[in-house]
């Protein structure tokens, strides 16, 4: 059995058991496919970072969630990169690294804040009936519409698709209650990986939206706060021109209905109203991590059918 340094860090948030709770191991070479695999089932959170030595980049990185590898994790990036600069094995200061999206920029300041630059946004309208989205999302169907003739839902990605469905007022996300079949199925014929379904009608005066993700086709049946989808989501909020005058920040706020609030800033660098969508963008999504547990995990050889030991 081989022993490796592992941990989990609540990221988008500063303080703990709040934000979204990612697994980091942050020396994985050497771990099969089933081994990472195993360990992301062991950690039960919804996405563990297994970093290595980068062959592109000064760092490479692979997401497990508990069912699947994902090809991009934006809280597990900013939790792995939290619990480096905590322990020492980084100077605040920008990085590289290699994922299955290609190598992406990561700074570092001294305060903790990870800021993770993410793939070219892609945004694409989709043929979905509102009663069809409403059934799966359990919400009214009058909500959906009352913003669809402005943000349309459609599948954005920064690395990771998400399909972004806008809604009227904050009660009616709180009150929203999916049928898990029915969300994979929808996303599934959309090519998504989940939904992230998102408000105007935050809680607090400077946050410019709330929303709540789902992803159970993933293994994930409610994400708390959700990295690819924030900096998925402002992408899309510039497509359609969302707002007249567009903010030199978004604050995304997240997690509040499974007890784990958290906030993700995004900010899209080179926006240029006059230019047209995605004119030299550079979507930038940031966040603070607190590491909760740090220890040590007993891993099995690959031929080894015994339980993983914490």
């Amino acid at each position: 059995m081989e022993t490796i340094r592992i941990a989990q860090v609540d990221a988008f948030t500063d303080e703990p058991l709040a934000g979204n709770p990612a697994g980091v191991v942050p020396d994985a070479g050497g771990l099969s496919d089933d081994q990472m695999q195993a360990i992301a089932a062991e950690m039960a959170v919804s996405e563990t970072a297994f970093l290595s030595g980068g062959a592109e980049a000064d760092r490479r990185v692979r997401y497990f969630t508990p069912a699947q590898e994902v090809d991009l994790c934006g809280h597990a990036t900013v939790g792995s990169f939290a619990y480096l600069l905590e322990n020492g094995d980084i100077e605040p200061g920008t990085t590289t690294l290699e994922t299955n999206v290609g190598v992406l920029e990561i700074e570092v300041e001294a305060d903790g804040t990870v800021w993770m630059t993410q793939d070219a946004p892609t945004i694409r309208e989709v043929d979905l009936e509102y009663g069809r989205i409403a059934d799966a999302l359990d919400v009214d169907e009058g909500a959906l519409e009352g913003v669809g003739a402005d943000l349309p839902p459609a599948v954005t990605s920064t690395g990771l698709p998400w399909l972004a469905v806008p809604i009227t007022y904050l009660s009616d996300v709180g009150e929203a209650s999916p049928d898990p079949r029915a969300i994979e199925s929808l996303t599934d014929d959309v090519d998504a990986v989940g939904v992230y379904l998102f408000t105007f009608d935050a809680l607090e005066a400077d946050s410019t939206l709330h929303g709540r993700a789902f992803a159970p086709g993933a293994g994930v049946t409610e994400d708390p706060v959700t990295g690819t989808a924030s900096g998925a989501v402002a992408a899309y909020l510039e497509r359609f021109g969302a707002f007249d005058e567009w903010p030199e920040e978004l604050r995304l706020e997240q997690g509040h209905y499974v007890d784990r609030p958290g906030l993700v800033r995004v900010r899209l660098e080179g926006h240029d109203p006059g230019a047209g969508y995605g004119y030299e963008t550079r979507v930038r999504v940031g966040g603070r991590g607190v590491t909760v547990l740090d220890g040590s995990l007993q891993v099995p050889a690959d031929e080894d059918d015994d339980i993983l030991v914490a």
